[in-house]
């Protein structure tokens, strides 16, 4: 056998993989470092301009601000065939970021490539394993003890391969990376679905499952469907109540949850520049709730501002010498364009259980008396990836202060969360935090916590129908605290705050008037906080592990008898057949989110051990068949029972299986474990009306198939009680679509037609069994 190092060779040749830090040894007008975290991996904008000056003569055409940075990073931008929404293009990001729960799968993913180093710069961030439950410090505490197995393995898999380690306590991902990786023009992937926070400073930043990041940290070259552009554009100022989470609020009512799918948002116009550096993250955070590839805003004075006072003066004054790359050309072509009125836009707040669902905050009341919601707020929570700023903290601050001058607190309970170590270190400093503690706030750890369920709540119990109000991204039924009857509503941190204050949803701050301590009324006046501190940020605690130049001697070692991780072992080769009788787990009904598929919450733990975690799987879908969440007929024993037990059954009987879906099935979260988890537990195919553009990829990576009916009226063919037969795999092409011959117990038989996405080399993914495996064949 080849010796390994000639073995990573073949790799590199095969599949066109760069030679690690290449760029830090080309040339160019300036060499700036990406953070100072890597001093020797250099921004290139001279090869960006190099390749957009390639796109621009061959597409003849202005181009948009997306175009420039997607097309800027083509492996071969000469030879690359681009037409967007149809053509593949074959990409080379800057950098890769995972967060803990995430990273635990993508690392075991990228150790069975059996590759030495990652690629490119890489980073690990402990965000998510943190359950809030009584304050900051002691569930900081908490969380490493329970968790220590699970951050000593990424700790050492990060030393080993090259990848950088924020311990827990850091912060949240994406605050983390704002702060300190995302810079205009960039291309980074992350293995999380709100990672287009970074559009906020100019760059293009995409969630991903961790298969892709594989990909990328093993320096091939990664696959996107070459998106459309949906412009934004942006005219007035935003003032008063109004903010930067109304502008993505009402872009999200309009587009609703899958109207961004397959385009990147691009906000452009002059009331862009109203609008704060972090207050533009907000904006792109929060895209990915109507299903879009990444946001983006072009390169302004707010993000020189931003980059300046974060420490990267050097960045700033090279993005002001290449500023022609990071704005759009003069009349480039949208393929949609929304206009906005900043002057007009009026305080909005979304929900229940769905993000685009928009009021105005004056009429929200009176819709919640309506449709039979809770009024009553029983919990504010502010923070979150998508709102935890100094701005954010600051402007909740400014409406805290004003009812502590009348003698008022908040008649909800109300929780902060900061978004990174420096944040909470500099409102700390600066009084907010105080403010926010003495209006009644519980100031919460550094992390993620009840914005993706990670809250030990105890004031109502499952089942108590309630309403609470937070500055979050997603309210999916069940997202923060399991309980189904919660009713979550999504809005800007300064309304939760006086939400929180007066403790119900009939309050409007900008007309309603609250009653003092002393009897008197008085109104609070709107918000006005620093941008930015006056002073530089107090960076807190050192959080950050630098991975040892050679990682070679480090050990990354997983118990055969570990309950938290598991060592992947290769799925199963595609048999050369077409897929026979297939057994239908479950013909969901309605919206099926990532949630839905694979909870988090209590089940964060299992992220690392797929077996485990696949007890999960589909619990949260409703089964159309009796109207009830996990609780599926098994065709055998004709029994009904939870959903991962008749899976299991199934394939320990050899049962192959498919699921059928609705609309934008797998819409949410990027986590890759909704599309590990079926596979794992034998299924073949998830069928739907239509996918969200992560899960649909994850899917393919994992080597099944996600198929969508041609004749969407087709789902309506199909029980829960027949057998399905694909045809067509023996020959299967791109933009060939499959047979499907739906057997019913009566055996009669009906033939639709199934479409899918695959290119060739994602066809070679499912031959293989997965993306890994095929990987693993290129190195044979």
């Amino acid at each position: 056998m080849a010796p390994y190092s000639l073995l990573v060779t073949r790799l590199q040749k095969a599949l066109g993989v760069r030679q690690y830090h290449v760029a830090s040894v080309l040339c160019q007008r300036a060499k700036v470092a990406m953070s100072h975290f890597e001093p020797n991996d250099y921004i290139r904008y001279d090869l960006l301009e190099k390749n957009i000056d390639i796109i621009r003569k061959r597409l003849n055409r202005p181009l948009t601000l997306s175009e420039k940075l997607v097309y800027g990073h083509l492996d071969d931008p000469a030879n690359q065939e681009i037409e967007r929404g149809k053509t593949y293009l074959r990409l080379r990001p800057d950098r890769v970021a995972m967060q803990d729960a995430t990273a635990q799968m993508a690392m075991l993913q990228f150790i069975s490539s059996g590759l030495p180093k990652v690629a490119v710069p890489s980073t690990i961030h402990c965000d998510h394993l943190i359950e809030a439950q009584v304050g900051g410090e002691k569930d900081l505490r908490r969380a490493k003890d329970i968790n220590e197995e699970v951050y000593k393995f990424l700790a050492s898999a990060g030393a080993k391969y090259g990848v950088g380690f924020w311990r827990p306590g850091s912060g949240i991902i994406h605050q983390i990376i704002l702060e300190n990786y995302a810079y205009p023009g960039a291309l980074l992937i992350g293995t999380d679905s709100h990672t287009p926070n970074g559009g906020g400073l100019g760059a293009i930043c995409i969630g991903v499952g961790g298969a892709d990041a594989v990909d990328v940290m093993a320096g091939i070259p990664w696959e996107l469907k070459c998106p459309k552009v949906i412009g934004v554009k942006l005219t007035g100022s935003l003032s008063g109540w109004s903010s930067p989470k109304d502008v993505i609020l009402k872009v999200a009512g309009i587009l609703t949850v899958k109207g961004g799918t397959g385009a990147i948002v691009e906000y452009h116009g002059p009331g862009v520049e109203s609008i704060s550096c972090t207050g533009m993250a907000t904006i792109c955070n929060m895209g990915a709730e109507i299903g879009a590839t990444t946001s983006v805003f072009p390169y302004n004075h707010r993000m020189k501002t931003y980059l300046t006072k974060t420490g990267r003066k050097e960045i700033a004054n090279l993005a002001e010498e290449f500023k022609g790359l990071l704005v759009p050309d003069p009349g480039c072509h949208y393929d949609q364009v929304i206009e906005i009125n900043l002057n007009e836009l009026k305080p909005l707040i979304n929900g229940p259980f769905t993000p685009d669902l928009a009021h105005s905050v004056a009429e929200v009341g009176s819709v919640a008396e309506k449709e039979g919601w809770p009024v009553d707020i029983k919990v504010g929570l502010i923070g979150s990836c998508t709102n935890s700023s100094y701005e954010d903290m600051g402007r909740s601050a400014a409406v805290a202060k004003q009812a502590l001058d009348h003698g008022l607190k908040c008649k909800s309970q109300f929780t902060i969360t900061p978004g990174s170590e420096q944040i909470r270190a500099t409102i700390e400093r600066d009084g907010y935090a105080q403010i926010l503690r003495d209006v009644g706030g519980v100031v919460l750890a550094n992390a993620c916590g009840p914005c993706i369920g990670q809250w030990d709540r105890k004031d109502i119990k499952k089942g108590d129908k309630n309403t609470i109000v937070t500055s979050y991204n997603r309210n999916f039924t069940g997202r923060n605290d399991a309980n189904p009857e919660t009713h979550a509503f999504v809005t800007s941190p300064e309304i939760v705050t006086a939400l929180a204050i007066a403790g119900t949803l009939k309050f409007n701050p900008e007309t309603d008037f609250l009653t003092g301590k002393d009897g008197k009324k008085f109104k609070l006046e709107p918000p006005n906080a620093d941008e930015l501190p006056k002073t530089n940020f107090d960076p807190g605690q050192d959080t950050y592990q630098h991975p040892p130049k050679d990682g070679s001697g480090q050990r990354v070692d997983v118990s055969p008898t570990s309950q938290r991780l598991q060592l992947l072992e290769p799925f199963d080769k595609w048999d050369g057949k077409d897929l026979e009788d297939l057994q239908i787990l479950i013909k969901v009904k309605g919206k099926c989110t990532t949630d839905h598929i694979s909870a988090a919450g209590p089940w964060l733990k299992f992220r690392g051990h797929l077996d485990n975690i696949s007890n999960n799987l589909l619990i949260g879908a409703i089964n159309i068949e009796n109207g009830k969440a996990n609780s599926v007929r098994n065709a055998v024993t004709q029994e009904f029972g939870p959903v991962p037990d008749t899976a299991r059954y199934y394939k320990k009987h050899g049962i192959r299986w498919v699921v059928i879906g609705d609309e934008n099935y797998g819409e949410g979260s990027s986590r890759e474990h909704a599309a590990l988890e079926p596979r794992h537990l034998g299924g073949r195919a998830i069928i739907t009306k239509s996918f969200a553009r992560i899960h649909e990829t994850n899917l393919k990576k994992q080597g099944l198939l996600p198929l969508t009916f041609a004749d969407p009226a087709d789902y309506n063919k199909i029980h829960p009680v027949d057998k399905l037969t694909i045809q067509g795999l023996k020959d299967f092409a791109p933009g060939k679509p499959l047979t499907c011959i739906i057997k019913h117990p009566n055996g009669t038989q009906e033939t639709i037609l199934l479409n899918h996405t695959f290119n060739e080399g994602q066809i070679e993914w499912f031959r293989a069994g997965s993306a890994l495996n095929r990987m693993k064949e290129l190195q044979q």
